[in-house]
């Protein structure tokens, strides 16, 4: 055990020291600014960061309970003697001061890290570019208790297209193509009907719908496709990915829209017939990214049932490090949509069929613009 002890501390001593310390420059904190979105006592918390300018960078927050406002506070986080200092003021919902006239109430910097801001009593920590966690400590009786606020920014540009919910199911389903699970018995079908590329076909040449579910873990997909020839002709699952039937899956984690044609803001993960995943990363050449979303089918007749585990991933996604899912919550609002590349007889990819009615002449634009996509509401 003795050893065991001085083994845990030098292990422990050895974090710390790896932490790297940043200078307290607003700069180096400027990640806090935005609008964010989370859920304490009993109610909803907006929380409105500025940028820094003029030495400082400035909040309002407000809490709200039941529709009504419970309290508002205007907080500052501003440079003084090398160092950084926050401070804020409470008022009522009638904007009724709690503090006096002169008086603040003050966290000291005590240190920053790359995802972690921490004064003396309050500290900002960085999950992700859109998530924050905020600890304050809440002096109550003589006791202190830590407080933890969980946030989400709201950046949403994108139009609200296509809203669905999602349910949520508690039995991750088993990605074997067979689609017993309860959760797939009870959800909803949608259709993929709209036509993005080629000319008019038929039922029995094509016909599409789809499921959906959510755990915390993943979103899930069950798809049955109607496909008259399913052609896979390329072993490389890297050339002419899209000229082969394939499913192809747009998620966009954020919901947040945007251009994403050789970037992570959003994806379009090409699924092909033997599992492999592709999509166009920032050297706009193909890649596999095999690991984000994992799938099973069975084909009777004409008729084949994909099932699908997708892995999302915020924007700031790089390829090849470590990168961690986002873990899934109520009420979040992924961008989605779902197509089809069907090619029977020739060269190339003859149709191209859609879960989304896109507008204009140009109907492929899902592989480099995520406004297209509609919007999962993930529900409980």
């Amino acid at each position: 055990m003795k050893y065991l002890s001085i083994l845990l501390v030098l292990f422990c001593s050895s974090i710390i020291a790896q932490t790297v310390r940043l200078e307290p420059k607003l700069d180096n904190i400027k990640w806090i600014s935005g609008t964010w979105h989370g859920e304490a006592f009993g109610g909803t918390t907006e929380e409105i960061w500025s940028e820094p300018s003029g030495g400082s960078m400035m909040a309002t927050f407000k809490l709200v309970v039941d529709g009504k406002v419970q309290f508002y506070e205007i907080e500052i986080i501003r440079e003084i003697e090398n160092s950084l200092v926050l401070q804020l003021k409470h008022f009522g919902g009638d904007l009724k001061g709690w503090e006096t006239k002169d008086e603040t109430v003050d966290f000291p910097l005590k240190y920053i890290s790359e995802d972690k801001v921490v004064f003396e009593g309050m500290t900002f920590e960085k999950v992700s570019a859109n998530e924050m966690n905020v600890y304050v400590d809440i002096k109550e009786d003589g006791k202190v208790e830590t407080m933890k606020f969980n946030y989400h920014k709201k950046e949403n540009k994108k139009p609200i297209k296509q809203l669905l919910n999602v349910p949520y199911t508690s039995e991750s389903p088993i990605i074997d193509g067979i689609a017993n699970e309860a959760i797939w018995t009870s959800s909803e079908w949608y259709p993929i009907d709209q036509l993005w590329i080629g000319s008019a076909f038929s039922e029995e040449d094509f016909k599409g719908q789809y499921k959906l579910a959510w755990t915390e873990e993943a979103l899930y997909l069950l798809a049955e496709i109607t496909d008259d020839k399913l052609r896979d002709v390329y072993k490389d699952p890297l050339k002419s990915w899209w000229d082969e039937d394939c499913l192809e899956i747009f998620v966009d984690e954020d919901n947040s829209g945007g251009g994403h044609q050789y970037n992570h803001n959003a994806f379009a993960y090409h699924v092909d017939l033997e599992g492999n995943v592709v999509d166009v990363n920032h050297t706009k050449e193909g890649k596999l990214y095999n690991s984000h979303v994992s799938s099973a089918r069975q084909t009777t007749g004409n008729t084949t049932i994909w099932e699908v585990k997708i892995l999302l991933y915020d924007d700031t996604y790089i390829d090849d490090v470590a990168n961690q899912p986002v873990k899934l919550r109520q009420n979040k609002n992924v961008g989605f949509a779902l197509a089809y590349c069907d090619s029977d007889n020739s060269e190339h990819r003859e149709n191209f069929i859609g879960s989304i009615f896109v507008e204009g002449a140009d109907k492929d634009r899902g592989w480099k613009d995520a406004n297209i996509f509609g919007t999962l509401v993930l529900r409980k």
